[in-house]
């Protein structure tokens, strides 16, 4: 119990949290926020840049985090597919809950409708979705072959080149933990930039269609 208060109390200062539990924090979350229902709040991009920056002050190393991490978050999304696979389709039926999101789960399967078996990769770099969208494969009966392709690319590429800002940043810009607040609000705006860029051109296109709607 005194673990789990201390994980949430720490929650928010994601430097004190990584100090604290080390590379066992780290792998719990990145598996939880790449395939479990729950994890959709944790923080991702922020979590593996701050532990990127903390590697280049000798708290981690950058190679272990990176192989653990990456494996985490394969595992994750393939544990995700799996849970959608078998109780998916009633997923869509349930109402939205305190621990369940509905409406994330359908932008998910929206975003999947649209760009198809890519969504494992690019999913991997929008929060929110990157939860949600092994589900939505798994629901939708995507071979698990070709979803594994996808899960180990995206998961590389997400785990490598968030940790690779974290370790870049530090080993360049002295004193840059001092703005870490600062970094991590700039991965996070790119993080969500193509959600809010899909819902500007949506919005625009709406509004087209009604001006045309008129003549």
């Amino acid at each position: 119990m005194d673990y789990i208060i201390t994980f949430f109390s720490n929650l928010h200062n994601l430097n004190a949290l990584i100090t604290w539990g080390g590379y066992t924090v780290l792998a719990i979350i990145v598996f939880a926020e790449s395939g479990l229902l729950f994890g959709f709040f944790l923080p991702g991009d922020s979590l593996l840049v701050t532990a990127g920056l903390l590697a280049t002050q000798g708290y981690l190393n950058i190679w272990e985090l990176f192989f653990l991490l990456a494996t985490m978050a394969i595992v994750g999304d393939s544990v995700g597919y799996q849970f959608g696979k078998y109780v998916g389709p009633k997923l869509f039926k349930r109402e939205k809950s305190i621990l369940f999101a509905k409406d994330h789960l359908l932008k998910a399967k929206a975003f999947y409708d649209k760009h198809g078996g890519k969504t494992i990769i690019l999913a991997r770099f929008m929060p929110i979705v990157r939860t949600f969208a092994p589900i939505v494969a798994g629901a939708g009966s995507m071979p698990y072959k070709r979803f594994l392709l996808f899960n180990v690319i995206g998961g590389i590429a997400w785990t490598g080149s968030m940790l690779g800002i974290g370790y870049f940043l530090g080993k360049v810009i002295p004193g840059v933990d001092r703005y870490l607040h600062i970094v991590i609000g700039v991965v996070i705006l790119l993080s969500i930039s193509p959600g809010i860029y899909a819902w500007i051109r949506e919005k625009m296109v709406n509004k087209n269609n009604n001006k045309s709607d008129f003549k």
